[in-house]
This record gives structure tokens, C-alpha cells and sequence, in this order.
């Protein structure tokens, strides 16, 4: 083998040995990813049943129904639509009816959300920052500037 050749085949061992390493990590990811949706965009999106997407919004009024144990339903709204939840598990301090959460889990074959993990807090600090501004936006929530105003009043 010439030079020539031993380096061509050093680039091309390196370069297969990027693309393996590349496509390993874009599987791991996909295995990991769970994509973002408000329930008015499930009108629109097709979302199979297992498929785990993180679902966002604020907790409608007069939803939140303790069950036995540790069950508690609950939906989730921005506005548009209104999607039924289902978790098994302590739910954290701040979760109350009006308030953001983002839960994280799949649909059941009912059209019931299935969360495995839910985050509550009084404002936008555990809330992805397109779920406050989208709800801001739409008018259904003012996060932040909500509270100002009362202080102010």
C-alpha cells in the first residue's frame, strides 16, 4: 500500500467510525425524546396509544378528583380543547386547579392520558417557556403579571 492509500483508508475508518457513533446517539435519543404538546394541538396531531409526549396546560377547575390510594384524576386545558389525566403517585404541594403543570407519560386505548410524572409550580419556572408564552398569549393565563397586579390593586 502507498501513502496515498493508507491515509484514504485512516479517513475512512475515521469517518465510518462518526457516522456509527452519530447514529448510535440519534436511536438513544429517539428511545428518550418525548415530545411537547398543549391539548389543543392533540386536535391536530395524531399521538398513538404508548407513544410518550409531555403534555402542558393548566389544570382545569372542578377536574381534580382524588381516587383510591394514590389515583388522581385531573384535566389538563389551554383554552382550546381539554384533555382527561390519570395519575397514580404523591402529587407535589403546589399542584391546585388553575395552576400550570406539565405531566409527561402516554395515552391509554380510552383517550386518557396516563402520567407518570407530573410537575406543579405557582408559576412559569417549571413550565416549558412556549407553554407560558402560548398561554399568555391566547389570554388564558398571565403568569407573573397576574400577581403584580393584584399587589398593585
Amino acid at each position: 500500500m502507498s501513502r496515498k492509500q493508507k491515509r484514504l483508508a485512516v479517513i475512512a475508518g475515521g469517518m465510518s467510525f462518526i457516522i456509527a457513533a452519530v447514529l448510535l446517539v440519534m436511536f438513544a435519543f429517539g428511545q428518550t425524546i418525548a415530545y411537547f404538546y398543549m391539548p389543543g394541538d392533540l386536535q391536530t396531531t395524531s399521538v398513538g396509544p404508548g407513544t410518550r409526549i409531555r403534555l402542558g396546560g393548566l389544570v382545569a377547575d372542578g377536574t381534580v378528583v382524588r381516587g383510591q390510594g394514590k389515583t388522581v384524576t385531573f384535566s389538563v386545558t389551554d383554552g382550546k380543547a381539554t384533555v382527561p389525566v390519570t395519575y397514580t403517585g404523591i402529587l407535589p404541594d403546589l399542584f391546585r386547579e388553575g395552576q400550570g403543570v406539565v405531566t409527561e407519560g402516554s395515552f391509554d386505548g380510552s383517550h386518557t392520558f396516563v402520567a407518570d410524572t407530573v410537575l406543579a409550580k405557582h408559576d412559569e419556572n417549571y413550565m416549558p417557556k412556549e407553554v407560558a408564552d402560548r398561554l399568555k398569549k391566547d389570554g388564558v393565563w398571565e403568569g407573573q403579571a397576574a400577581s403584580a397586579k393584584e399587589a398593585v390593586q
